[in-house]
């Protein structure tokens, strides 16, 4: 006779904290990279849209990575995803550097780059599905603080590497310390990650009219899928292109030094960082849509100042307002996918990879326009994805139980709803479903049941706000608002 083996239960504040860390190690790995593209640049003598091909390698590894992300997650859990990565990410970090400092060429950089893409794009489903059943729990809008964490680690990252460039620091030491560490560190934290699939299974025994089981395929029928994608697409773009080219674009277009280049890539990280921070709050007041028309708008002016105001002091002004206005996209198109606990690790796949096609596309086509018409005057293509996003911000609404069973009619071809409970013609009810029944919870909302401790198979923390059921203004109380 065999005994199951299970991890123990973590507190909501200790898995929370691990997802924090995670997201911050993960910009850090992301930072590293992007601020050393001048070193690399100058080491292979490329020309602008050279370097945007071999960008496209770390873009098709996550690609890739997303891909098959929802298939490790659903099966596996995100604590493995994330180790899995981790893995990805040490080896393609430490590999390129290599290629870099000892001169193996171009194509040797672009293949290490697609490891360390494939990382990258496998360990963003992994911890934003992780963040969004801990952001459930708490019943409170935390979603753009996980960002804010990972914009911290890009901060970091771009501050270590403005000063590798200064003292000419070889890429190969930089990225193996970096990428051997964070990976480490990774693979030790996710262990006080909760599994999100026992607490999805909970969640799951609401018996509302809603299908239960949804194939990780049939998400990409659903509208709101795909209009979530394009905020995702629109505001990944508008935060993808600076991570890309904005070192260059200030060398090149304001006349900046390599190492000017990179600080000011750490000016716009920290405009992002402090967007994620004071956006949090402002979600929870005014709902997702109103926020993030008007990111749209602001990241629509600053970029218009750095691209046609020939001063360097106004354009970091413009790279700041920028910075902001593209700082909460990403995340609230992660939070408005994962409504449904159900369908979180398919649907925030489906949305991550829509939005990847700008990290897809973008470098290439900013490459391609930026040796023809300078990189400044290349951005202006970023505009158009930043007005589309705000057009359809109202995609990402807080969900309602009646939008979500909407959506899951959709995914399965509009089949008659299946529930949990005994559904059978004469069958006893459940209670669930009945106005004031003792066993329903009238306080459930788009997510389920997000009380502390209900059900969820996870101790509560009585003393930690983020459990607190009264957290004012939290993503439910806005959803029974707006009914």
């Amino acid at each position: 006779m065999t005994t199951a083996v299970t991890r123990p239960a973590p507190t909501t504040r200790a898995w929370r904290n691990a997802v924090f860390v995670v997201f911050t190690l993960s910009g850090l790995v992301m930072a590293t990279w992007l601020s050393r593209i001048p070193s690399v640049r100058d080491a292979l003598e490329a020309k602008t849209d050279t370097m945007g091909v071999l960008v496209l390698g770390a873009s098709i590894g996550s690609i890739v990575g997303l891909t098959f992300a929802g298939h490790i997650v659903t099966r596996l859990g995100a604590h493995r995803g994330v180790q899995v990565a981790a893995l990805s990410i040490a080896v393609g970090m430490v590999l390129a550097g290599v290629a870099v400092t000892l001169g193996w060429g171009f194509w040797a950089i672009w293949v290490f780059l697609i490891a360390l893409g494939f990382g990258n794009g496998l360990c963003d489903v992994s911890m934003n599905v992780s963040g969004a059943t801990a952001e459930r729990l708490g019943g409170r809008t935390i979603m753009p603080l996980f960002h804010a964490s990972f914009s911290i680690g890009t901060l970091v990252g771009a501050g270590l590497g403005s000063l590798a460039e200064r003292f000419a620091v070889p890429v190969a030491p930089h990225f193996a310390v970096v990428g051997v560490l964070a990976a480490l560190a990774m693979i030790v934290t996710v262990r006080s990650f909760g599994d999100e699939r026992v607490v999805e299974e909970h969640v799951a025994t609401d018996t509302s009219p809603v299908p239960v089981t949804v194939s990780r395929w049939a998400v990409w029928r659903q509208p709101s899928t795909i209009l979530i994608g394009l905020i995702v697409l629109g505001m990944a773009l508008a935060e993808g292109s600076a991570n890309d080219w904005l070192p260059l674009a200030m060398v090149d277009g304001h006349g900046l030094e390599n190492d000017g280049g990179a600080a000011v890539l750490a000016v716009f990280l920290a405009a992002m960082t402090i967007g994620r921070v004071a956006g949090s709050p402002l979600v929870d007041r005014f709902g997702r849509v109103p926020v993030l028309r008007v990111s749209a708008l602001v990241a629509v002016v600053g970029l218009g100042v750095l691209i046609f105001v020939p001063s360097v002091p106004l354009a970091i002004v413009g790279v700041v307002l920028w910075g902001l206005g593209a700082s909460l996209g990403f995340p609230m198109g992660m939070s408005a996918a994962a409504d449904d606990p159900r369908t979180a690790a398919a649907r925030v796949s489906a949305v991550a990879t829509i939005g990847y096609v700008a990290f897809l596309a973008g470098p290439p086509l900013i490459g391609f326009l930026g040796e023809r018409f300078g990189l400044l005057r290349a951005l202006l293509v970023v505009f158009v994805f930043i007005v589309a996003a705000g057009l359809v911000s109202g995609a990402a609404r807080e969900r309602t139980p009646a939008a979500i069973a909407d959506d899951h009619r959709t995914a399965t071809g509009g089949d008659e709803p299946t529930t949990r409970g005994d559904d059978r013609p004469g069958a006893p009810s459940t209670g669930h479903d009945q106005p004031g029944a003792p066993g329903g919870d009238q306080r459930t909302t788009q997510s389920g049941d997000r009380r502390a401790g209900a059900d969820t198979g996870l101790p509560a923390d009585s003393d930690d706000p983020m459990t607190d059921p009264a957290a004012a203004g939290g993503p439910g109380e806005r959803a029974r608002r707006d009914r």
